[in-house]
């Protein structure tokens, strides 16, 4: 990326391909040779997988909506603050669709090459999303 502003519209363009749950687009926003570290999918290495990840994720939560509260620039080096809101639909971790609503926030650290997304780290509390669709049981803190 070479200015903010170009960062904003490539975020601009994500969202809108995220509302419409574009895999191939979304995927196409990553480089061939991305890497992705993801507490939902672990470690993911190419362009195709992060299309299978997004497939997945849409199938187990066809709503998941993300929005960006905050994006942080610095460089090609680039964190997306965002909230995220989704009812669990279909299969999710052996767990068949339970109707469940999840909310909770977290942050994705990127970093990119050539206008596209080089590195990915998602970070957000994956143990509050089990706990909300009912994977895990607990009383989450407040």
């Amino acid at each position: 990326m070479t200015t903010k502003d170009d960062v904003v519209a490539f975020f601009e363009q994500w969202e809108q391909w995220w509302k419409v749950k574009d895999v191939d687009a979304l995927a196409r926003m990553h480089a061939e040779n991305v890497k992705v570290s993801s507490p939902m999918f672990g470690h993911i290495n190419g362009r195709e997988a992060v299309a299978e990840s997004y497939a997945r994720l849409f199938s187990a939560f066809p709503d998941w909506t993300l929005t960006t509260e905050e994006l942080i620039i610095d460089g090609d080096r680039v964190a997306q603050v965002f909230s995220a809101t989704a009812t669990h639909k279909g299969d999710f971790m052996g767990l068949p669709g339970s109707g469940r609503k999840a909310q909770f926030h977290g942050v994705r650290v990127l970093k990119f090459a050539d206008g596209l997304i080089q590195e990915e780290r998602r970070l957000y509390d994956f143990t509050l999303l089990l706990m909300q669709v009912g994977v895990l049981r607990g009383k989450p803190g407040h």
